[in-house]
């Protein structure tokens, strides 16, 4: 039993890290475009934050999504900080609250 519980744990970690890698190989380009031609496109940057922040487990993610939460909040802090929370209530260690703003 122990065994097999294993086996399915390491399954769904292979199947999240992959999940990951495909979201990264479209969002991080998108998240670059977004900030380096400064789009003001409010859809735009809040789907790339969505997609990013369900993969935000992964460390790459999480550094994509922080870049454009920091571009965003120069345009709509309100919603930049929504997102925030969202990331927080989703894979925040409870112990420290502080490391989103802190990377």
């Amino acid at each position: 039993m122990d065994s097999e519980l294993h086996e399915l744990a390491k399954s769904i970690v292979a199947i999240q890290k992959k999940a990951a890698q495909q979201t990264l190989n479209y969002w991080k380009p998108e998240a670059e475009n977004i900030i380096v031609f400064q789009s003001k496109d409010i859809d735009r940057i809040e789907y790339a934050l969505d997609m990013l922040c369900e993969v935000a487990f992964d460390d790459e993610a999480l550094k994509i999504f922080k870049r454009l939460c920091r571009y965003y909040y120069s345009i709509d802090p309100l919603a930049t900080a929504q997102h925030v929370n969202t990331y927080r209530e989703m894979w925040d260690n409870k112990e420290d609250n502080s490391e989103i703003s802190s990377k």
